[in-house]
């Protein structure tokens, strides 16, 4: 699996059209004028090709929020195969890296938002992931929902209590959509997908902190 990171700037019509092709015919339905969109929007995107083959891109990009070392995911999608998990795995090793790169010697936030339960395989080896289960938000916590939530431009649709962002207009809502069927999902999760309806533009805002020490190593994603 190899990965090319670039500026969206680059990203060529038919690329795009490779990109919408992975939901084709199929929820969240990320076709080309809403991709077009997005490239306008975020400043990264990453792809993940087994040989000629697209596996999964990414659309995020490195900044700081309230000068926190951020990494935020806009949009990423992966094939629905047997290399979902792998494909998954190779973009974020990508994205942590750059991370790295970019905040060294600190703690990066990596935020997004997800539409099922397999999105958590994402937060693997971060600490302080929320919402988490068995964990009740504190103040802050739901207050970088409301910062994430409002860096997505979905701050008037979001219910800080669930993390769940409901949207308030007719316009596709991005997120990271995964599915993995033969990767491991972390236990108790799938109570934040109860009440969430991923074909209605539901998202749930998740973040989590990877540490310094952890990016220098290399430990994340493998």
């Amino acid at each position: 699996m190899e990965v090319v990171t670039k500026d969206t700037t680059a990203i060529s019509d038919a690329e795009l059209v490779e990109m919408a092709d992975l939901c084709a015919g199929r929820e969240p339905r990320f076709d080309i004028g809403y991709l077009s969109k997005v490239r306008e929007e975020w400043v990264l995107v990453s792809t993940a090709r087994e040989g000629n083959k697209l596996r999964g891109y990414s659309f995020s990009t490195l900044e700081r929020i309230g000068g926190t070392p951020s990494l935020l995911v806009g949009l990423g999608l992966v094939d629905r195969n047997s290399k979902s998990e792998q494909a998954l795995k190779a973009l974020l090793a990508d994205q942590f890296r750059r991370a790295l790169l970019a905040f060294p010697d600190e703690d990066v936030l990596l935020g997004t938002r997800l539409l099922s339960q397999d999105g958590y395989r994402a937060f693997q080896g971060l600490i302080d992931v929320v919402p988490r289960p068995e964990h009740k938000p504190s103040g802050e916590e739901r207050a970088w929902a409301r910062r994430l939530a409002k860096r997505f431009g979905n701050d008037k649709g979001l219910d800080d209590r669930t993390f769940i962002v409901t949207p308030t207009d007719t316009e596709p809502v991005g997120g990271l959509d995964v599915i993995a069927p033969k990767a491991k999902i972390p236990a108790g999760v799938e109570v934040f997908f109860e009440m969430l309806e991923p074909d209605q533009s539901h998202r749930l805002v998740v973040c989590g902190w990877a540490m310094a020490e952890d990016l220098a190593a290399g430990r994340l994603s493998r």
